[in-house]
């Protein structure tokens, strides 16, 4: 690890790396290389429709707090509407898939424990160019889901169905 672990990680607004990834803003707070690989926290913005696949995490366990907007969670056999101050833990090996809903983006704190997780988002998006939601300068989801195909099992990211389907 590298020789600023043990140290206090801050960061104030719009400081530290952010990622354009799944048509997403990731900004990150702490990533395992900072916290001895203890954690991962991540500030998201997603627009609404954005959609997982169900999947599951075979390396860390998850957590989100909703700060704005609205998202329906399914995990395991249970469906949660997540509304702003929701929060939700999912235990490692859980399969789960989310959907934003709603008329006006989410953002969330999305934790992981470990932390490793978050730097998946670095290799299947690119640096984002402001503090945004990407439009036409992000990637071309084709080639962003070639990305995660190619990346994501070396994370522990096994995909295990299709998205919640969405409500008219």
């Amino acid at each position: 690890m590298a020789d600023h672990v043990g140290r206090p990680v801050c960061r104030h607004r719009d400081e530290g790396p952010a990622t354009w990834a799944m048509g997403s803003l990731f900004e990150r707070l702490v990533d395992a290389e900072e916290s001895g690989g203890a954690l991962g926290l991540s500030l998201v913005t997603q627009p609404p429709g954005i959609a997982t696949p169900l999947h599951r995490h075979t390396h860390e366990a998850e957590a989100f707090y909703l700060l704005d907007g609205t998202m329906t969670y399914r995990a395991g056999d249970e469906s949660f509407d997540l509304v702003a101050g929701s929060f939700i833990h999912l235990p490692k090996g859980v399969p789960h898939a989310f959907r934003v809903t709603g008329q006006t983006p989410v953002r969330f704190l999305g934790f992981t424990v470990p932390g490793a997780l978050m730097s998946l988002y670095d290799e299947v998006g690119i640096p984002a160019r402001e503090r945004r939601l990407p439009g036409d300068d992000g990637l071309p989801m084709a080639e962003e889901i070639a990305r995660w195909n190619e990346v994501g099992p070396r994370y522990g990211l096994e995909v295990l169905g299709p998205p919640i389907p969405e409500v008219a």
